[in-house]
């Protein structure tokens, strides 16, 4: 179990930080900073640079921090929470499928991370080498997802739409 904990830490954690790394930048075809802020402004997070680029801090940091198994479940919660934004504001519009830019990969993406958070890093992490594996109980996996969802929230409701008049 423990190899298969490191594996699936590894691959999901290093591409959440890669994509992470495409918002912050410009890495792997990315947009960089600049071009994330000006996207962020089109879905109504204002300021664009402030809101893309903690974003892209999140995902580039809480995906090392899945890939290093460090700190139990506040890399996965972090995950969490940037999947529901990216969910609700870029994908829920266009179905399921990733074909049509539908919630399949913010869907799968939050659900790796809640699963991650709710088994532990396993027993090949530095939670485990620097003895943190209290950090991975039961009690504090379900907290840091119940804050991750509650961030996620929060940050829709920060976002400010355009009006569709001025859209036009």
């Amino acid at each position: 179990m423990d190899a298969g904990l490191l594996i699936a830490r590894m691959v999901f954690g290093l591409l959440m930080a890669a994509h992470g790394s495409q918002k912050l930048f410009g890495w792997f075809g990315g947009h960089g900073l600049a071009g994330t802020a000006g996207f962020f402004e089109m879905l109504g997070f204002r300021p664009g640079k402030l809101f893309a680029g903690a974003a892209a801090a999140t995902e580039v940091s809480a995906g090392l921090l899945v890939a290093l198994g460090l700190l139990g479940p506040v890399g996965p919660a972090l995950i969490v929470s940037v999947m529901i934004v990216a969910a609700a504001t870029v994908h829920w519009q266009h179905g399921l499928f990733a074909q049509n830019n539908g919630v399949e990969m913010p869907l799968l993406y939050g659900a790796a991370a809640a699963a991650l958070a709710l088994t532990g890093p396993g027993a090949y992490s530095l939670d485990v080498a620097v003895g943190l594996t209290a950090l991975s109980s039961a009690a504090i996996a379900w907290a840091a997802l119940a804050i991750g969802v509650l961030g996620g929230f929060a940050n829709l409701a920060a976002r400010r739409p355009v009006p569709a008049q001025a859209a036009a």
